[in-house]
């Protein structure tokens, strides 16, 4: 993967080749993405780059054997960690995520851009809740204390950390704070919100636009949230109810699901805004002005609750029962 093969981004392809070409690359990258965004192209280009052995004019060369090897996933000194459904002792050092290695690298040679489901679908996850595990975290500690097998940078994508239960993030926290020499790793994540704030302290953080950032920006609800957030802080359940029900009339199934990405998008700013980091976030004079009206927790539990919803929709459950009962979770946490 080349920049030239990547379809927007230019001011963080412009600063990840800076840092490259100056030397200076810190030892943790994180990706903020929506789900199937760019998030995993731009660090397999950036890593390209980095080991590259002739790139020129801010690209890899796309032809020498280290591009070679990235572009296949089969780099020897990159390591891929991601979410699995757990068998084996969490004590013990050999990566969880190895096993699923072939199917994570044909899907990721079909298609860089998968989402998250559709990675759960090539290991025959659905239904079910992948974890990092500690055992990840082991197999990483044990990996890293290696020198790289081609004398460069021991690098490290992994898959959405927002997965990670509490023992691996003090364990990946360890290592970022103190990342042995040469060391990268590249976090992609679509929640920053749910890893430890010191985790998401020690990482460079992008924000990636894709087509489903602009979710908050192109996706037309016809006010439907501002509707339904103005009812939530005005405590007027039947009027959020009613919002609910002209929710559950939208067109289409896709059309409900879009609701929930732009709501999650929303909130998402939300909590940027009231956790003092705005600069992570787009402007957004709405979400500005809802983060002063809501509790701290609000943003936090409705993401959870809109990751169910789109996930019921899926399996057709219902839309008057799904919103109705996302309408009462938002209204309880409000």
């Amino acid at each position: 993967m080349r920049f030239a093969e990547l379809s927007g981004n230019e001011p963080i392809v412009k600063a990840m080749a800076g840092m490259v070409d100056s030397g200076k690359v810190p030892h943790a990258i994180m990706l903020h993405e929506n789900n199937g965004g760019g998030g995993f192209s731009l660090a397999m280009a950036f890593l390209q780059y980095l080991y590259c052995s002739s790139r020129s004019d801010g690209d890899s060369c796309g032809v020498c054997p280290n591009c070679n090897k990235i572009s296949k996933f089969i780099h020897p000194d990159i390591r891929f960690a991601f979410p699995v459904v757990l068998s084996g002792s969490s004590g013990s050092t050999v990566s969880p995520s190895e096993a699923f290695l072939g199917d994570f690298r044909t899907l990721a040679l079909e298609n860089p851009r998968f989402t998250e489901q559709e990675l759960y679908a090539a290991f025959g996850f659905e239904g079910k809740k992948p974890v990092i595990s500690v055992a990840e975290a082991n197999a990483l500690l044990l990996s890293l204390s290696i020198y790289s097998l081609e004398g460069g940078y021991s690098s490290v994508v992994i898959l959405f950390p927002e997965k990670m239960n509490l023992p691996t993030a003090n364990k990946l926290l360890k290592m970022l704070e103190e990342p042995p020499a040469k060391t990268l790793f590249l976090l992609i994540t679509h929640e920053p919100e749910k890893l430890l704030p010191t985790i998401v302290s020690r990482c460079q953080m992008f924000r990636v636009a894709s087509p489903l950032v602009s979710a908050a920006a192109t996706y037309d609800d016809s006010g439907m949230l501002a509707s339904l957030m103005d009812a939530l802080i005005a405590r007027d359940l039947m009027a959020a109810l009613s919002v609910g029900e002209e929710l559950a009339a939208l067109p289409s199934r896709e059309s409900a699901k879009g609701f929930c990405r732009y709501a999650a998008e929303k909130l998402r700013r939300v909590f940027l805004y009231q956790q003092g980091l705005a600069q992570l976030s787009e402007d957004d004079a709405e979400a500005s002005g809802w983060a002063s009206s809501l509790n701290p927790r609000f943003s936090r539990m409705t993401l959870g609750i809109l990751d169910r919803t789109v996930q019921r929709i899926d399996r057709n459950v219902n839309l008057k029962i799904l919103f109705t009962d996302l309408v009462n979770g938002m209204y309880i946490n409000i």
